[in-house]
């Protein structure tokens, strides 16, 4: 009964689920890779390498819409200001800026689109899905504004080459980066004060302005969060590519909001973890992983991650319900 009651507890838990779902599906394809090594490659150090470098693209751009989200707000232009960002680093880069401080740059424009999404959601009183879904058709166009159609290079130096895309201890320099910014949004968002306000403006907003909270500030700053976040995605990316193409971003925000959604946060704020967001990324390429590997359909994606989004959406709703009673 012990070992039931803490399996159910575990289950319940912000991010338990996705870690129950996650250890199991590692278990079985380990061991069906055990089983047919030579049709199922997934151990092999090829596979493994490739999924650590993409990986960190989708992961870093979850945890910043994962904060927006527990915040209670959505960010749907993350992708176009992905692609945005990162070409403005490669076109200052290969206009002779320092990889250093076009990556900066790139970062600064993130946030700074971020902070003017969040103040035209508040100051106008929009819903911020309306706001951001217009910033994901501006900045798309902004795009081919600033460089045209065209594919650009990206060229930045041993340096910053092996510092985003090199590898360590053989293991990718992105993976720990993504590593290290999960560390560290874990002690923000679940050790530190600022984590606290976050939950509480997205749990019940009025009761958080009423003791004292600056919600508007908080929403803010998570806005600009996502906004970074994106940027250095893109920055990511981009190194590992050697370029950016325009319309590369296109779709990745729904990847990261389904990967926030299968990593237990609510849709409706103020519920959610990081690790969560972690493994919920980390859920979605071992998936498109395993289908590549057994030659599906590309389309099969779409539909494991369009059940697993209802799904993980409606056991959230579950739990949801089944705390409020």
């Amino acid at each position: 009964m012990r070992k039931h009651s803490a399996f159910r507890r575990l289950l319940v838990a912000p991010a338990g689920a996705i870690l129950v779902a996650f250890l199991a599906l590692q278990a079985m394809c380990i061991a069906y890779a055990l089983i047919n090594p030579d049709e199922f490659r997934y151990i092999s150090s090829q596979n493994l390498t490739i999924l650590m470098k993409a990986i960190p693209v989708l992961g870093c751009l979850a945890l910043g819409v994962g904060v927006l989200m527990i915040a209670g707000e959505f960010d749907l232009s993350v992708g176009s200001v992905y692609t945005l960002t990162a070409i403005v680093m490669a076109v200052q880069v290969g206009a002779g800026l320092n990889p250093f401080l076009a990556a900066a740059l790139a970062i600064l424009i993130g946030i700074v689109i971020g902070v003017l999404h969040g103040t035209i959601t508040l100051k106008a009183s929009l819903p911020s899905f309306i706001v951001t879904l217009g910033g994901l058709l501006f900045w798309r166009g902004a795009v081919l504004l600033y460089n045209g159609a065209v594919q650009v290079r990206f060229d930045p130096g041993p340096t910053f080459q092996g510092l985003f895309g090199g590898t360590f201890l053989g293991i990718n320099a992105a993976f720990w980066w993504f590593i290290a910014l999960s560390i560290a949004f874990y002690c923000l968002l679940h050790r530190h004060r600022f984590g606290n306000h976050v939950f509480a403006t997205g749990g019940n907003q009025p009761a958080a302005t009423a003791i004292g909270i600056d919600t508007g500030r908080v929403k803010i700053i998570a806005f600009a969060i996502a906004g970074g976040m994106a940027a250095f995605a893109g920055i990511l990316a981009t190194v590992r590519v050697g370029s950016v193409q325009p319309g590369q971003g296109v779709g990745i925000e729904l990847q990261a909001i389904a990967a926030c959604v299968i990593g237990g946060l609510s849709l409706t704020g103020g519920r959610g973890s990081i690790l969560g967001i972690f493994l919920g990324a980390m859920l979605i390429h071992t998936i498109t992983d395993v289908l590549l590997l057994l030659r599906a359909p590309g389309f099969y994606l779409d539909m494991f991650i369009a059940v697993l989004i209802v799904g993980a959406s409606a056991f959230n709703r579950f739990i949801e319900r089944k705390g409020a009673g």
